[in-house]
């Protein structure tokens, strides 16, 4: 009778496990922070082995609202199907954040084991990565994690925040924008910002600034402004020489300025 008994007793615990879990992962998609606090075990041990540390209860709602995504355009998907064994089942998934150029996300992998018909462990890896899609959409970079003891979510966070900061105060409208500036502004710290920049968006500060110049010129220029005016043009984005807009807009567009107009009047005419 026992040796019959045990699979079923399995069975029952796996389908426990998997109702639990989905309704875990479902609050994580619909951003219910309540909904997701009350699926925790009141002993519950949430580890983040990127950060090499683990939170417990109390910690958790501060955790979670840092983590969740933000905009509408972020994502939480899931790269493989939930598997379940007994009291813990194993999930993998994407979450997709803004961030300069590329779509920054992380993927993350977590063992979740249930008891009591709530979530009492979490054990998950996170891995922070860049996807370029002028790249071709084939290459996928993998940044250095930080050593400022920032996790994998807070760093996309950071991309996230920088991104929005830049679009909504056009900050890089000053001439004299500088990173102790953006880092009083956005309220992280130099070297924070720094790290992001040069290890995980893979670009100094000053290139980032004047990607963002250059694309505020294209949008004028695409809103109808006075295309024979350009120097003028990269001087009110914000650009303070010639050379640094000259430079920056071959790399973006692979041609000169008036190489740009001359098929920008073009493709106007048409």
């Amino acid at each position: 009778m026992n040796a019959c008994q045990e699979p079923a007793d399995d069975a029952a615990q796996s389908a426990v496990t998997q109702a639990v879990v989905l309704r875990y992962h479902l609050a994580w998609k619909q951003r219910d922070l309540d909904a997701i606090l009350a699926c925790y075990h009141p002993q519950i041990e949430y580890c983040d082995f990127s950060l090499g540390r683990v939170l417990r209860l109390a910690e958790l709602r501060e955790y979670v609202q840092s983590c969740m995504p933000r905009e509408a355009d972020e994502a939480l998907e899931h790269s493989d199907r939930i598997r379940v064994d007994g009291h813990t089942a194993f999930i993998q998934y994407r979450i997709c954040l803004r961030g300069s150029e590329g779509l920054v996300s992380f993927r993350a992998s977590e063992a979740i084991t249930v008891r009591d018909g709530l979530v009492w462990r979490i054990n998950e890896y996170t891995n922070l990565q860049q996807e370029d899609r002028d790249a071709g959409g084939t290459g996928e970079r993998r940044p250095a994690l930080s050593r400022l003891g920032l996790s994998p979510r807070q760093l996309s966070l950071m991309a996230a925040d920088l991104h929005s900061y830049f679009r909504q105060q056009k900050a890089y409208l000053d001439p004299q924008l500088d990173l102790t500036q953006v880092a009083a502004a956005t309220g992280y710290s130099r070297n924070q910002i720094s790290h992001l920049l040069n290890q995980v968006l893979g670009q100094s500060f000053y290139r980032y600034v004047n990607q963002a110049r250059l694309q505020h010129l294209l949008d004028q220029l695409d809103a109808g402004a006075e295309a024979g005016r350009i120097d003028e043009l990269a001087f009110a984005a914000g650009f303070n020489s010639l050379s640094a807009f000259y430079k920056c807009f071959r790399e973006r567009t692979g041609m000169t300025p008036r190489a740009y107009l001359r098929n920008f009047s073009t493709r106007a005419r048409t």
